[in-house]
C-alpha cells in the first residue's frame, strides 16, 4: 500500500504533469560529469560486490541501476535505521533514521565502483538537494552513499571533492558518506515497481526520464534488459 503523501504526490504528478523528482542539478557548464580520477581497479575476473545509495525515491534509482551494464541485481530498501523500523509506513515519517536506499550487486570485472557513482551524480538524482528529491520531501529522501569498506569511502570522498572542486555543479553536493551498518530490503510491492507499473503517472514523470538520461548519456553502460 502507499503512504498517504506518497498517494498525494503520485495524484498531484498526474494533474500537473510536473518532472520536478526527475530534476537533477545541471552543470554549471556544458561540461559533462566527469569519470572520477580516484576509482577502484576493473577485476580481471567476474566477481559480485556491493554499493548502498540512497537519494530519492528509491524506485526510480533502482529502475535506472537495473539498466546499467555490469550490475547482476538491485534491491530497493531501508538504510540508516533499525531492523525494528525498517517498514514503509514508518519510514515515511522520516523519523526512523532510515533513507530510501537500493542495493546494487555488480561485476567488477565488467563496472567500477567509481562508475556507479558517476551515474548515480549524473541521472540517478541532485546531489544537491539535502533531505528531498523533487517533490519527495523528507530525511528518507536524503542524499547518500553508504559505505561497506575503507576503499569504498576513500573512492566516494575523493569524488565529491573533485566535483565540488571543478564546480560541476551550481551548488555544492549535500551527499553524505557514511559507513553501511545495514541493509533491509523493502517490502515486495517496492521492488521492481517502475518496470512492473511503467504506465504510472508518478512513474512516466519522475523516474522513466532518469533511464532515458541514462541511455542517452552512457551508451557504453547502458543496457535494455
Amino acid at each position: 500500500m502507499f503512504s498517504s503523501t506518497r498517494y498525494a504526490l503520485i495524484l498531484f504528478a498526474a494533474l500537473l504533469g510536473v518532472t520536478a523528482c526527475n530534476a537533477k542539478a545541471s552543470p554549471s557548464s556544458s561540461t559533462a560529469v566527469p569519470a572520477p580520477v580516484q576509482d577502484a581497479p576493473r577485476a580481471t575476473a567476474a566477481g559480485q560486490q556491493t554499493a548502498v545509495v540512497s537519494g530519492g525515491c528509491f524506485w526510480g534509482i533502482q529502475a535506472v541501476f537495473q539498466h546499467v551494464k555490469g550490475v547482476l541485481r538491485v534491491t530497493s530498501g531501508y538504510s540508516g535505521g533499525s531492523a525494528k523500523t525498517a517498514q514503509y509506513e514508518i519510514v515515511s515519517t522520516g523519523e526512523t533514521g532510515h533513507a530510501e536506499s537500493v542495493e546494487i550487486v555488480y561485476d567488477p570485472s565488467q563496472i567500477t565502483y567509481g562508475e556507479l557513482l558517476r551515474v548515480f551524480f549524473s541521472v540517478a538524482h541532485d546531489p544537491t538537494q539535502l533531505n528531498r528529491q523533487g517533490p519527495d520531501e523528507g530525511t528518507q529522501y536524503r542524499s547518500s552513499i553508504f559505505y561497506g569498506s575503507a576503499e569504498q569511502k576513500s573512492i566516494a570522498e575523493a569524488y565529491i571533492a573533485q566535483l565540488d572542486k571543478a564546480r560541476i555543479f551550481p551548488r555544492p553536493i549535500v551527499t553524505r558518506v557514511v559507513p553501511l551498518q545495514a541493509f533491509y530490503p523493502a517490502e515486495a510491492y517496492h521492488q521492481n515497481y517502475a518496470a512492473l507499473h511503467p504506465s504510472q503517472p508518478y512513474i512516466v514523470y519522475n523516474d522513466a526520464p532518469k533511464v532515458e538520461h541514462l541511455r542517452q548519456q552512457f551508451p557504453d553502460l547502458y543496457t535494455g534488459k
